[in-house]
């Protein structure tokens, strides 16, 4: 794709699965990363029209709120395993990651909206494009195993879509 400002550059896109093969073959895996694949995806079609619908946001950026006070037996917010809740309504300027897990030549962490729209979600409200979000947005800990996202993050933020009434999920993956 030619860059906008008429040179002859293309631009570059980040392999992740040869870069992730990469860093586990460079941590002493003998056998290289195994993607996930599934013939069958556990989606479900849109009911109704997105004017109509709550809103969740479903994100893997480990974002934290700044200021919020815990002991030292608490989580952040709920923590359940590698999920976590953060009130929708938190403001953006109390919100930030101190994540490792990300491409630091694709994106930055001071870019909250990135890896965590809830600004932008919060516009689509005011402008009537959704109908409303759900009282809280969910967080996933970065985690390398399949086999504890599909037995044990992936059905608690099911468990907390559905008990928060949430029509539609927008999930970043970070």
């Amino acid at each position: 794709m030619p860059a906008e400002n008429g040179d002859d550059q293309t631009m570059t896109y980040v392999r992740y699965i040869d870069k992730t093969r990469e860093y586990y073959r460079s941590q002493g895996y003998e056998k290289p990363y195994k993607w996930a694949h599934f013939d069958d995806a556990p989606f479900t079609p849109v009911t109704k029209p997105l004017a109509e619908s709550r809103v969740a946001l479903v994100s893997t950026g480990e974002v934290e709120v700044r200021g919020l006070e815990l002991s030292e037996d608490e989580n952040q917010m709920g923590n359940v395993g590698g999920v976590y809740s953060i009130p929708s309504n938190t403001p953006e300027d109390r919100l930030f990651s101190a994540s490792h897990s990300y491409d630091k030549h694709a994106t930055t962490l001071e870019d909250i909206n990135a890896f965590f729209p809830a600004a932008r979600l919060r516009d689509a409200v005011e402008s009537g494009r959704i109908a409303g979000l759900t009282e809280r947005f969910i967080g996933v800990y970065n985690a390398y195993s399949q086999r504890r996202t599909l037995e044990r993050d992936a059905p608690e933020v099911l468990r907390r879509l559905r008990e928060d009434g949430a029509d539609i999920a927008v999930m970043v993956p970070v």
